[in-house]
């Protein structure tokens, strides 16, 4: 039951994120109505934020959750598909590389560079003090909280297990950084 409820949860929050077509024909209906109906959704490819979001959205509704047998989601090539430039990066799986793709593609005209990119997900840098600055920075509280989410977790997965940031990360401790400032 706690599965079945964590998956509508995210069944909804992803829905708030569709097209208006997909949001109205849903508006209405009950939990189970609702999973049968993003099963049955057929994305054409996953080249786009739409087609992404509904891949997702039919992945969660046709888990072992709803249905007694679990249905295969499709293999690995094709879940590589989504955006293979994303996936070959250490530390970013698929769930990471959709969610950047649906909050790109619902704020193109915001991301103009690699610095409004980082402030839409609330990692961009804001000076600590009100007047005189120190020189510090703490991470802006605003953004896309699923996006910082996931960029979060790509970065503790990169501090494990990827050798140039472990080094990275060894070496600004030596500078005197705290952990958290090395995160930031």
């Amino acid at each position: 039951m706690t599965d079945r409820s964590a998956a509508m949860i995210s069944m909804k929050a992803i829905l708030v994120h569709a097209d208006d077509t997909l949001r109205r024909k849903t508006n209405r209906m009950t939990p189970t109505k609702l999973a049968r109906h993003l099963a049955a959704l057929r994305p054409r490819n996953l080249e786009t934020p739409a087609y992404c979001l509904r891949h997702a959205q039919r992945s969660l509704a046709d888990g072992s959750t709803w249905t007694a047998k679990p249905r295969n989601s499709g293999s690995r090539s094709r879940r590589s598909s989504i955006a293979p430039q994303r996936l070959e990066q250490f530390g970013i799986g698929v769930d990471t590389a959709v969610e950047i793709l649906i909050v790109a593609g619902d704020n193109p005209e915001r991301i103009h560079s690699e610095a409004a990119f980082a402030k839409l997900a609330g990692i961009s840098p804001v000076p600590t003090g009100s007047g005189m600055t120190s020189g510090r920075h703490r991470i802006n509280h605003g953004g896309h909280r699923q996006l910082n989410a996931a960029i979060y977790r790509t970065v503790i997965v990169q501090m494990r297990f990827h050798e140039p940031t472990i080094a990275y990360v060894a070496r600004r401790a030596a500078e005197g950084r705290s952990k958290r400032d090395v995160v930031r």
